[in-house]
């Protein structure tokens, strides 16, 4: 199995920690979507989701 791949527009490398998000106008409040990120894109990927409110927390894999 190969490891997962950073969810960043563009990037390629390995994913180090999961980006958890719910939009709670689609979303039933117990879903909970991840996405991959590297070391580089986990704080740009959770201020994204920050400012829409959709962010929940993120984790190391």
């Amino acid at each position: 199995m190969e490891a997962p791949i950073c969810s960043a527009k563009g990037c390629r490398e390995p994913a180090t920690h999961v980006v958890l998000w719910n939009n709670p106008k689609v979303h039933t409040p117990d879903r909970e979507k991840p996405w991959q990120a590297c070391d580089e894109h986990v704080s740009t990927l959770s201020d994204y989701l920050q400012v829409r409110g959709f962010f929940l927390r993120s984790e190391p894999l």
